[in-house]
């Protein structure tokens, strides 16, 4: 038996004001409007899009130094962040929830590979997120609807 792939919908959705990709999950306008006459497969395939493109935006600042303490971290905090995930998207969650609470990353078991304040890489992983998945569409998804 297959664990049903839970829909990445964050409760903001752009696609309603004509976006072609969602600025709250990053799905495509058709995946927000087809989701739920998808298979399981196909569900897959676009979680498995989206958690790529999230843990490559989130290593580019941040890097895991302690796993356990960041999970025990989001816990206490009552962090709401997806166990089935890997863990670089357990940061995209956990800055998503209070940025601007994170004083010291070591005590969340984080390195901070940038110059950056946690505040403005929260703003710069949506930014990177958004962009990535807006390139993609462009790319790949765009040029099929025109023929």
């Amino acid at each position: 038996m297959f664990k049903p792939v839970k829909t990445p919908c964050v409760g903001i959705c752009s696609t309603g004001i004509g976006d072609s990709v969602c600025r709250g999950c990053k799905r495509f306008a058709h995946e927000v409007i087809d989701w739920n006459a998808y298979t399981h497969e196909q569900k897959a395939i676009i979680e498995q899009r989206l958690t790529e493109f999230l843990t490559q935006v989130v290593a580019r600042y941040i890097e895991i130094t302690d796993e356990q303490l960041l999970k025990a971290q989001l816990e206490m905090q009552r962090v709401r962040y997806r166990d089935d995930r890997p863990p670089l998207c357990w940061v995209f969650d956990l800055f998503r929830a209070g940025a601007s609470q994170i004083k010291d990353p070591a005590q969340f078991g984080l390195r901070i590979l940038t110059g950056h304040a946690p505040a403005e890489i929260k703003a710069n992983l949506d930014a990177d997120y958004y962009a990535l998945s807006v390139a993609y569409y462009d790319a790949y998804i765009a040029p099929g609807l025109s023929a």
